[in-house]
């Protein structure tokens, strides 16, 4: 596009993004701001709805634009809800809720899109509670900045939040100081006045915009503005001639609005087709959003784009002479000329404050960060008894003048002050990730790794010439707890959790298009389910991969897959919609575990509240970075269930070996520092190693819950932290897709290893003469190369990832250089020195972080040694943390392991799974019961026991809505209320129809359901078995496998699957769940789960599947299969092989 130079000077003042105007606003911040910029503007103001979302693109892009020459203003705003008073609508509020008819209006109401209806700012207001008018304010200054962040975070809490943001006029005069405001479009604040006063005349409604005036004169003085906008609505110009009579009455100026929606001129039918995907599956749709899209602009009224002042003029001129209202041409001209002597004479040109925002209270009165951490550190060497030790004191004396250098001891305070708070509350991981190579949070006790001792290091998580922030992740039982804690102790507006914002995927895009053209989805549903698997493998030649998972991007997918690429053809219109839609923001959610921390958030940064939570306006993350180049460092918080676990398992430890009746969280946490702390914890204990990573005993040991993972571990017997590190690392797609996983296995068995020279063997041994760890490379490079430093060798391992001659090539170029001349120089020959680069650049694709393995591997071990001293701990600990969809097979585990399991019994079973007396019985808990709910519990604990059904039905104690038929309906299909049925009942059906079916009010109903339902006996033995398993996850095998099938199974020596022989190659077992999958080609195969009564849960394969094969399940099968070790079984005829027994 040629840049185009209007003779009208003019700036947008009011323009919406999909950033923050979420199925209203078309584009994100950056294609209005160049299509502004070649469209002959010099500046853009962005006025997202009721928040400030797109501000973090306007400052990154702006900053780029400068880059590249381009003079032009990003202007800060937001288009907010504006009522008169929050009190009195908050009065309103409690009013409408008393009234039921209204208040089921008002939830009704809510029922849409939060988004600018235009249609709908065409009549009178909806209703008083969901009713505001739009106020849009722009900052002059960053002290309007700032105001306007308190406005928007105020709106977001409290009484103003209810669905939107709402602002008054009490937040809009203490905050007004540097903010202009100008009274919007056909539903703002002037607009408002006018819709609801019409009816009553001319007259009511000046009246009501005189009475709005007055107000804004108030609060802004001069910075208030009257706006007028250009369309052919006939109420528009209804409205613009109010809005001149306030101009002529009270003297306030006016401007005029393209009330931008959407980058360019060509995008206005893309932007009607986002809108109206916003409405897909709502249930009060507007008729105009369930018609088919405009044929053309005209049928729209409105062209809502990035105007220059000469395309506003012409729009002026068009749309007056199209509804036949004439205006002063001056006066007009006037208002597109004011906006540029706003833009550039009332505004200020500044970028945002962006100094980093860490909280003060961390460091104490009268001492500066640097001078606090340096303290701590050396108080935490001291407490680790290592501050005698000169290759520690001299490692710190290191770490410590980098990160002061880079001014990052406020940061370090911070992540102590947060690890401080969660150890006082819970337990918290190792270490994670590469921040276990340091030194000073070891010894802040951050982590809990010995950097040194495991040779893990500081390079690689902070090197002195990088510009980035560090990142520490930290690691807990229970995430959301501690930033609940964090929030309470130190102030919601200084914890917040940080936003993610979701977008339109490829797949859900095609769909939902194809849906609203009426495509069938017969036609789309294959197309989508294949496609991203056709465009993988030619993607990934296309990249030079040849093993390692790749995920294709959306341009790859619809350059590669032939499916999509004929249906696209096909249909090019939903193509042209696709390639615009994919990536537009659908909705925001929170990140999984980060939160900024800093005093004050609300004054520096516009809050928003998403779900019900006050989170941050930007989001930092994988494909975005926004907050710290503003000025805001993220920390992650992250749950880890293996450490509730760890905790559970030790609060049994206490109990069964202690004596401890209800240990305390101090107790479990002083257990875990004097016993399973990696300082104390004997990390060599053979026992451990052999019992259970050298025989496969797994039961919720952490890394290890896959059976690849088993079976890798079991090959390769690991006999120290190292070895586990290794397979872990290994256990990869990339590395095993390499075959390292083989390789590794043969050396480590052979271990015969001919090293090169003795520093690569010191760098490799550990690893058998592989390069398994990413900092093997960096180490090896600064060893190795001439006058390579260590930062340059972690630099190394990401410019080795980098193909072609582009950016860092030069970099690289030169390190190899200095690599192979430092090599000669050690009397290694050109040509091994060139082997060894070959195999940076080959393992640089797999290796791994050492300083994180070497830390997840240290609590995969604690896992272990738990298992392997107390495994009835450990068993009931691993029971309670799995979740619903693996609940059938972590029963099946236990049972594999010698354990009992007792019956779920209303009277007797907890909250948690339970250790009987003999060590070996563990006691199902109430919570086991799917569907059964916390309240229930609370009340069937508080009110038992239960002697007979009575008691449950009528106990004048009991809160029946919480112990309610729903919950009374799964205590007695999962078999917990069996004790309670006597003798007046003829089985469990008579009494679950007479008890909880038909639920009796009192004893005479209950007795008269006795009576009516007695014909009914006993639930059928197949409902029995969909009822336990289902509900409980304890599979009743007695129900399945009769006498005679035992009997039979006994009499011909079948095992049971679990107890497979391979000489054999027949087993039986029960079929739980059959999937149903294609092959490449298209060829239907299943994947049948199965389980048998020693407790294993595996599947089977079965090819070549049939339109007639048929497979019953919960019924006992024998079938001939094969085996093998990478495969699993499987078997190429149903109908031949499989045999139902009985």
């Amino acid at each position: 596009m040629k840049r185009e130079f209007p003779k009208i000077p003019f700036v947008g003042l009011h323009a919406h993004s999909v950033a923050g105007s979420v199925y209203d606003g078309f584009g994100y911040p950056q294609d209005h701001m160049d299509f502004a910029y070649e469209n002959g503007m010099s500046a853009l103001a962005l006025t997202d709805h009721g928040n400030m979302n797109g501000l973090s693109y306007q400052v990154l892009h702006a900053k780029k634009m400068k880059e590249q020459g381009k003079a032009f203003k990003p202007i800060f705003g937001v288009e907010a809800y504006f009522v008169p008073s929050i009190k009195d609508w908050k009065k309103e509020y409690e009013r409408v809720k008393l009234d039921k008819k209204q208040a089921r209006k008002v939830i009704n109401d809510t029922d849409k899109v939060e988004s600018e209806d235009e249609d709908a700012s065409k009549s009178k207001s909806q209703n008083t509670i969901n009713s505001s008018g739009h106020l849009v304010l722009v900052a002059m200054n960053q002290t309007g900045l700032n105001n306007i962040f308190k406005i928007v975070s105020d709106s977001h809490q409290g009484d103003s939040f209810y669905r939107k943001p709402r602002l008054d006029y009490k937040l809009l005069k203490e905050y007004g100081e540097g903010v202009i405001a100008s009274s919007a479009c056909l539903g703002g604040v002037y607009a408002k006045d006018y819709w609801n006063n019409r009816e009553e005349g001319p007259e009511a409604v000046l009246e009501a915009m005189r009475k709005t005036t007055r107000c804004m004169l108030d609060c802004l003085g001069d910075r208030w503005y009257g706006e007028l906008q250009w369309n052919n609505v006939p109420e528009q110009h209804d409205l613009n001639k109010y809005v001149i009579q306030m101009h002529e009455e009270f003297d306030i100026e006016l401007i005029s609005t393209a009330d931008s929606h959407y980058p360019s001129s060509e995008a206005w039918k893309d932007r009607e087709l986002y809108k109206r995907l916003g409405w897909l599956g709502k249930s009060k749709v507007p008729e105009y959003m369930k018609s088919e899209l405009p044929v053309d602009i005209d049928e729209m009224g409105m062209e809502l784009y990035p105007k220059n002042g000469d395309q506003m003029w012409d729009s002026y001129k068009k749309y007056s002479q199209e509804c036949g209202v004439t205006y002063d041409d001056d006066l007009v001209y006037d208002s597109l000329v004011k906006t540029h002597w706003i833009a550039h004479e009332r505004i200020e040109d500044f970028m945002p404050d962006d100094t980093v925002r860490l909280p003060g209270f961390i460091i104490p009165d009268g001492e500066t960060g640097e001078q606090t951490l340096v303290k701590e550190s050396i108080a935490g060497l001291r407490k680790s008894g290592l501050s005698d030790n000169q290759e520690y004191v001299d490692r710190l004396k290191h770490e410590l003048t980098v990160i002061n250098n880079r001014g990052f001891s406020k940061y370090f305070l911070t992540m102590k002050a947060i690890s401080d708070t969660a150890n006082k509350h819970m337990l918290a991981g190792p270490g994670r990730g590469s921040a276990a190579g340091s030194l000073v949070a070891y010894v802040l006790g951050i982590t809990q790794v010995d950097p040194i001792k495991y040779g893990l290091l500081f390079s690689r998580f902070l090197r002195s010439d990088a510009t980035d922030y560090p990142d520490i992740d930290y690691d807990v039982s229970d995430a959301f707890g501690l930033k609940e804690i964090l929030a309470k102790e130190w102030g919601e507006t200084t914890v917040v959790p940080i936003s993610n914002f979701n977008t339109l995927q490829l797949r859900s895009l095609i769909k939902d298009i194809s849906k609203f053209y009426g495509v069938p989805f017969t036609e789309v549903n294959p197309v989508t389910g294949r496609m991203v698997k056709e465009a993988t493998p030619k993607a990934k030649a296309d990249k030079g991969m040849k093993a390692g998972v790749y995920t294709p991007t959306f341009e790859e997918v619809m350059k590669y897959s032939e499916s999509l690429i004929r249906f696209l053809e096909k249909y090019p219109h939903i193509k042209t919609h696709v390639e615009a839609l994919v990536g537009q923001v659908r909705s925001t959610s929170r990140h999984a575990g980060g939160v900024v921390i800093g005093e004050n958030l609300d004054e520096h940064m516009p809050l928003i509240c998403s779900g019900g939570v006050v989170q941050t306006p930007w989001s930092e993350g994988q494909n975005v970075r926004h907050l710290e180049p503003l000025g805001f460092i993220k920390f992650d918080l992250l749950g880890l269930s293996t450490l509730g676990m760890i905790e559970s398992a030790v609060s049994h430890i206490l109990k069964r070996h202690h004596g401890i009746e209800n240990p305390t969280y101090q107790q479990v946490k002083d257990y875990y520092d004097s016993t399973l702390h990696p300082d104390v914890l004997d990390l060599n204990d053979e026992k451990v190693y052999k019992n259970i990573f050298h025989k496969g005993k797994f039961a919720g040991i952490f890394q290890f819950t896959n059976t690849g993972a088993q079976r890798l571990s079991k090959k390769s017997k690991p006999n120290d932290i190292i070895d586990i590190s290794a397979i872990t690392s290994i256990y990869r797609p990339g590395p095993l897709s390499a075959g390292v996983d083989k390789s590794y296995i043969k050396a480590k068995r052979n271990n015969t290893k001919n090293y090169l020279n003795s520093i690569v063997e010191e760098v490799t041994k550990e690893t058998f003469g592989f390069m398994i760890f990413q900092e093997q490379i960096a180490l090896l490079a600064h060893k190795l190369g001439d006058n390579i430093s260590l930062e340059e060798g972690n630099n190394l391992r990401k410019l080795l990832t980098k193909k072609g001659t582009g950016k860092g090539f030069e970099e690289k170029e030169d390190i190899r250089l200095r690599f192979i001349k430092g090599c000669i120089d050690k009397s290694i020959s050109q040509e091994s020195a060139e082997n060894i680069w070959q195999n940076f650049e080959y393992f640089s694709g797999y290796g791994f972080n050492k300083s994180h393995a070497v830390s997840y591997s240290i609590l995969s071990y604690q896992c272990a040694w738990l298992f392997n001293y107390y495994p009835e701990c450990w068993m009931a600990a691993f029971l309670d943390k799995e979740p619903e969809s693996r609940k059938e097979a972590a029963i099946s585990l236990a049972q594999k392991y010698g354990f009992r399991i007792e019956s779920i019994n209303i009277n007797t079973s907890t909250r948690q799974w339970e250790i009987a007396d003999d060590g070996k019985t563990l006691i199902q808990p109430l919570s086991s019961i799917k569907g059964l709910g916390d309240k229930a519990m609370d009340q069937i604990v508080l009110n038992r026991p239960f002697v007979s059904i009575e008691d449950v039905l009528f106990g004048e104690e009991i809160i029946h809505s919480k112990l309610n038929k729903k919950a009374l309906d799964v205590l007695c299909r999962s078999g917990a209320m069996d004790g309670l049925i006597d003798e007046r009942f003829n089985g469990c059906k008579h009494f679950w129809m007479a008890c909880i079916q038909d639920k009796p009010k009192n004893k005479k109903k209950l007795d008269e359901n006795i009576k009516l339902y007695s014909p009914e006996e006993d639930f059928t033995r197949e409902e029995k078995i969909e009822y336990v398993s289902d509900l409980t996850g304890m599979f009743p095998f007695d129900l399945v496998l009769t006498k005679q099938i035992r009997q039979a199974i006994d009499r011909h020596r079948v095992p049971a699957l679990g107890n497979w022989d391979k000489a054999l190659s027949v087993a039986w077992f029960i079929p739980r769940e059959v999937l149903v999958k294609k092959t490449k080609n298209g060829k239907p195969y299943w994947i049948v789960k199965v389980v048998d009564d020693t407790s294993t849960t595996t599947s089977i394969k079965c090819w070549g599947v049939k339109d007639t094969d048929q497979i019953y399940l919960n019924r006992p099968y024998a079938a001939k299969l094969d085996h093998s070790e990478e495969w699993g079984f499987s078997t190429r005829s149903v109908r031949h092989t499989f045999k139902l027994l009985g």
